[in-house]
């Protein structure tokens, strides 16, 4: 471990203390870039890290080589081998910083640090230990393939960036994919590190605010023990999820699809992450297409656009030398018909090439920071190194645009923009793995829009096109709640159908609305709509019955009427008040004709005129029957020898009677009208799914004082009529009269609990039928009769016939 100390002397130098840590390549330089990468692994060599190492390398001589960035200062390099190491990962950070030196003078030891920044490391475990290690001397590291969240944190990490998007968007990324395809009940494997921990945490987070719960999330480690790997497959074969989120290393992926093949962990539907979902490695392992299908995150693809890069590229790796070039007579030439899939290294695997663009990307990040720090224009006014605190400042500001036009800079939190490719996992004809770009994703875009897919052309497990389901329940239709099953998951639950009056028009309702007052729900209860209005209309059958027979009542009332008036001088006609007659007949007329007014739509007008119009035309009605009972009983007092009674109820005092009771009755219904008059009302209580449009009757009181006072007169009238019914006079009508009254107040007895009871129109109906029935009760006892002795035997209707049945007095 690197110690650094201060002690004063008379000189500057500062002296080594500690072991010397040498670089694995190095470049002298007027401004150094330090580099560390994993180039080993326990004793072996790991190639990818060369070629990290390579596109620095490249880098820098691009730079150094550029009249435009830099000029006149050149850029060195150190590049050192963290051997996957979190302490040899410090140590060489260390060494990069101040090289191991301490101050002998009396002055501290005032030498800047040995490098500008310092690009890696690869690792998220290391990248954290180095970055926290070297933060104070606020020195950048730039790391290329560390996307763990947690170094998103700038109070922990305050020099580190890097040019690979963070895991914050990754997780976002898989978790809006996941719910893309309706996948609402899934398991995860994560790595068991700061990478695969901190991964599955932010994607278990965007998770649930998008539905989606983890059935299981098994932690793995290739350090593994054997009960602990057989735990973490009898979890996944208990499962019933189909869909496995791999938040892991291609490494170990590779061990673990050993394991799935030996337990027959087949079928799934895997979801990757970039560290493994373009590993062609892997993809060659994968014999038994246990991955088959697998869709995942990758870093977009680079391009490469500098032609001398490929013209070594292709000289090393078929090596031959091209013509123009051909300095060796023991290099073939170059023919660039050469086959790079005859080629089996890591060099010929072009899906790596995103990364080393990271690289590459940093290195620039750094130069062109340099650039404006330096004040280069045609040449740069100083080669000296800036001050750490300022470059790194200026580093998180930079912003340029690569040669294909990509642009890099650093958010707040030292992340570049995230924009990832979706990658699928396609078999070809010849049972290849070929990795397929099905979509993309961009963060930098609105919510809505960062995800596009081409569905057709996605291959899914079990080489279907059939997008497989991953639900713990199935979706719940529209008419349905979801009620979440006690001691599971919000993904497990039931359809509960919505209650009355309430619906749901969206799968998965967590909730059902209620109508508002005027709808209701249809049969599936997925929409409400208007609710049926009723009410008594003349197009339905027992308004046009009533209609048909309110009229038929009303003609034969004026046929009667008729029959009347061309008889008014017969005796039948005169012996029986004809005066009184024939304002019954024009009362009953009215009766019939005001049973419409209860039929239609009600309104304010009809409401008020139906009431009305039925009780005074009633008491006109029954007024005149009173009239014609009384006439009986003088007319019978007035034959007893000495009796003067006819001349106090003569024709003058019989019409006064009729309009005293009638305007009784009329100003009742005034006070009806002007107190509290009934109005049009939507009555919503007898009925849930429909409503009835009825006449409200403002005051009950009003209501019954009418109908009360009609059944006053009516009894009046039967009582005085029952008086009367033997009085011996051959055209006696009083037991006719009885007979009128007697079915009257019987029909209106009736009435009273059958309108209370009725439901919906059928109270208007009713109302209706007593109307007519009393109607044609007064009709039939009263004219019927002595139209039969007009019409039909007319030899009766004499003057004899009159007194023929009379006594000797």
């Amino acid at each position: 471990m690197t110690i650094i100390s201060f002690s004063k002397s008379n000189g500057t130098d500062c002296t080594l203390l500690g072991e010397s840590v040498y670089p694995q390549l190095s470049k002298d330089g007027d401004i150094i870039v330090g580099g560390i990468f994993p180039f080993h692994s326990s004793w072996e060599i790991t190639d990818l890290s060369y070629l990290f190492s390579q596109s620095l390398m490249f880098a820098v001589e691009e730079i150094n080589n550029s009249s435009s960035l830099l000029p006149g200062v050149s850029l060195g390099y150190k590049i050192y081998d963290t051997c996957m190491s979190k302490v040899v990962g410090v140590q060489v950070a260390m060494a990069l910083a101040n090289g191991n030196e301490k101050s002998v003078s009396n002055k501290p030891c005032t030498k800047p640090a040995q490098v500008q920044a310092i690009i890696g490391e690869s690792f998220s475990s290391v990248s954290m230990a180095v970055a926290m290690s070297i933060g104070p001397f606020s020195i950048p590291l730039i790391s290329h393939y560390a996307t763990c969240e947690c170094l998103s944190d700038k109070r922990k990490y305050p020099s580190f960036l890097r040019t690979i998007p963070s895991d914050y968007h990754q997780s976002r990324a898989l978790a809006e994919m996941v719910r893309h395809f309706g996948w609402t009940w899934v398991g995860a494997i994560r790595r068991d590190d700061d990478y695969g921990n901190s991964g599955m945490a932010a994607f278990t987070e965007v998770a649930e605010q998008l539905g989606i719960c983890l059935e299981y999330s098994l932690p793995f480690f290739k350090t593994y023990s054997q009960e602990k790997v057989l735990r973490i497959i009898e979890q996944i074969k208990s499962s019933t999820s189909q869909v496995i989120v791999g938040f892991v290393d291609h490494s170990d992926m590779e061990i673990l699809l050993d394991v799935f093949y030996e337990h027959n962990i087949t079928g799934y539907q895997w979801v990757g992450t970039e560290a493994w979902i373009l590993n062609p490695v892997l993809a060659t392992m994968d014999k038994h297409n246990i991955l088959q299908g697998a869709i995942g995150l990758a870093v977009p693809k680079a391009e490469v656009t500098d032609s001398a890069i490929f013209t070594k590229y292709w000289e090393t790796l078929f090596h031959c030398k091209y013509t123009v070039k051909n300095d060796s007579e023991h290099s073939p030439s170059c023919t660039g018909e050469e086959e790079l899939s005859e080629m089996d290294n890591t060099f010929t695997d072009m899906s790596l090439m995103p990364y080393f663009n990271n690289v590459y990307k940093g290195v620039y990040a750094i130069a062109h920071t340099l650039h404006d720090l330096l004040g280069c224009k045609e040449t740069c006014s100083t080669k000296k190194q800036p001050d750490p605190l300022t470059f790194l400042k200026q580093l998180k500001m930079v912003h340029f645009k690569t040669k294909d036009g990509e642009e890099v800079y650093f958010d707040k939190n030292g992340d570049p923009a995230a924009r990832y490719e979706v990658i699928n996992w396609q078999t070809s004809k010849h049972l290849q793995h070929n990795f397929v770009t099905v979509g993309l994703y961009d963060s930098t875009i609105p919510v809505n829009s960062r995800l596009t897919l081409n569905m057709p052309s996605i291959l899914w497990a079990q080489n279907t096109n059939k997008v497989p389901t991953s639900v713990c329940s199935e979706n719940c239709p529209p008419g349905t709640r979801k009620a979440v099953q006690k001691g599971k998951p919000v993904c497990c639950f039931d359809c509960i159908p919505c209650a009355e009056g309430e619906i749901s028009n969206k799968t998965d309702s967590i909730k059902c609305e209620q109508c508002y007052q005027d709808y209701w729900p249809n049969t599936h209860r997925d929409e409400c709509i208007k609710k049926e209005t009723e009410y008594l209309s003349y197009e339905e059958t027992i308004g046009i019955l009533l209609t048909v027979v309110s009229i038929v009542g009303t003609f034969m009332t004026l046929a009667i009427l008729h029959i009347f008036f061309k008889y008014k001088n017969t005796p039948i006609v005169k012996a029986h008040n004809s005066e009184l007659s024939f304002l019954l007949l024009f009362s009953l007329t009215l009766c019939f004709l005001c049973s419409l007014t209860f039929i239609g739509q009600p309104s304010e007008w009809s409401c008020m005129l139906r009431h009305t119009a039925f009780g005074i035309t009633f008491v006109l009605c029954i007024s005149c029957v009173l009239g014609k009972t009384i006439v009986v009983l003088m007319a019978f007092r007035a034959t007893l020898p000495g009796s003067n009674v006819m001349k106090w109820f003569g024709p003058p005092q019989q019409r006064l009677s009729v309009l005293a009771f009638t305007l009784i009755q009329v100003v009742i219904c005034m006070l009806w009208l002007t107190i509290s008059p009934p109005f049009p009302f939507k009555n919503l209580k007898r009925y849930k799914e429909k409503i009835i449009l009825e006449c409200h009757l403002g005051s009950a009181i009003g209501f019954w004082a009418v109908l009360g006072y009609i059944g006053l007169l009516a009894v009046l009238c039967f009582v005085l009529a029952f008086l009367a019914r033997k009085l011996p006079d051959n055209f006696n009508e009083a037991k006719f009269i009885t007979f009128s009254m007697l079915i009257f107040c019987a029909v209106w007895i009736t009435f009273i609990p059958s309108y209370v009871s009725s439901p919906g129109k059928f109270t208007v109906a009713v109302e209706i039928f007593a109307i007519l029935a009393s109607s044609f009760g007064l009709l039939f006892c009263i004219f019927l009769p002595k139209c039969y002795i007009i019409v039909l035997k007319p030899e009766k209707n004499k003057k004899k016939q009159l007194l023929g049945k009379m006594p000797n007095k």
